[in-house]
């Protein structure tokens, strides 16, 4: 079976993000190159577990990182399930690999004072650049929304009567996400600059200089520009921007279940990592004020 069928597979009915096929594509095909050239293995139907066991121990001498190993079985594993279900497959030899052990790491956000602050640096001109720039930068932390969601937002997606931004996430699926009053008078704000620069153009809402389509490094490039200004944290791209927008509403309070449906992730899982931070607060304020807690 080839790999072209399952690529066909995940790009029009799982409806994957040409990012992650090309991901899936490269993992899948460098793990078949490495049992074909180790036990030479062509077939697809002759390999076992044991040569994916050999893959993985070939990966971890490289010294990757688990992330990235678990990331490349992920990638295995579904070509396999998908060549089971076909029956061009007798036996799932990807089916007992088992991830490994992440260390716990925290997301990398800014603090509220320091959103403030990116915030309150308000275009000195009406100009469209500017406007824009602000605008994506405010867009992200009003509502979390991913790099690639940003990016393919149309003018139509947005609400100005409800408030709201009807998002595509992953998979294809559909969310609504809203936004608050002094976002609106800004996107409107914005809006109009748009309509005088580039009438008709382009039913994106985020356009580049030239009125085209804006793309991940120029979105990645404007978002870490902004943060160097205002902060010194390491990892300053958009996604930093979405872990700000989740974390601060767990440090508010917010139900973990709506900051999951609001980031769009298919299970709460995803979404706990942020209750860590909120523990991490808590935990500084009961030392700093507990009568027994232990002073360092």
């Amino acid at each position: 079976m080839s790999l072209h069928s399952f690529k066909n597979y995940i790009s029009f009915e799982k409806r994957f993000s040409p990012h992650t096929v090309k991901a899936y594509e490269a993992d899948i095909s460098r793990a078949l190159d490495y049992i074909a050239s180790t036990f030479d293995i062509q077939d697809v139907a002759e390999i076992r577990h044991t040569h994916l066991r050999s893959w993985i121990v070939n990966l971890v001498s490289q010294k990757l990182e688990p992330r990235s190993i678990n990331r490349k079985m992920s990638s295995v594993r579904a070509y396999f399930r998908f060549l089971l279900r076909g029956e061009f497959v007798k036996v799932n030899p990807a089916a007992r690999l088992k991830a490994m052990k992440l260390p716990r790491r925290l997301p990398v956000y800014l603090q509220e004072k320091e959103t403030e602050a990116l915030l309150l640096e308000r275009p000195l001109t009406s100009s469209f650049s500017q406007l824009r720039d602000h605008q994506i930068l405010a867009t992200f932390y009003a509502t979390g929304m991913r790099r690639s969601e940003l990016i393919n937002l149309k003018i139509q997606d947005v609400d100005l009567t409800t408030y709201t931004y009807r998002v595509m996430g992953k998979g294809g699926k559909t969310r609504l996400i809203p936004y608050a009053a002094e976002h609106h008078d800004q996107l409107l704000n914005y809006f109009e600059t748009r309509a005088e620069k580039f009438p008709g153009l382009s039913q994106n809402l985020f356009l580049t200089d030239k009125g085209k389509k804006l793309y991940p490094k120029f979105v990645y490039n404007l978002v870490r520009r902004h943060l160097a200004i205002i902060s010194t944290i390491d990892k300053k791209g958009p996604h930093t921007l979405r872990h700000t927008f989740a974390t601060h509403l767990a440090n508010q309070g917010a139900d973990l279940n709506a900051i999951k449906d609001l980031l769009g992730h298919a299970s709460l899982s995803a979404t706990q990592i942020y209750t860590h931070n909120s523990i991490e607060k808590l935990k500084k304020v009961y030392l700093k004020a507990h009568p027994k807690a232990e002073k360092s």
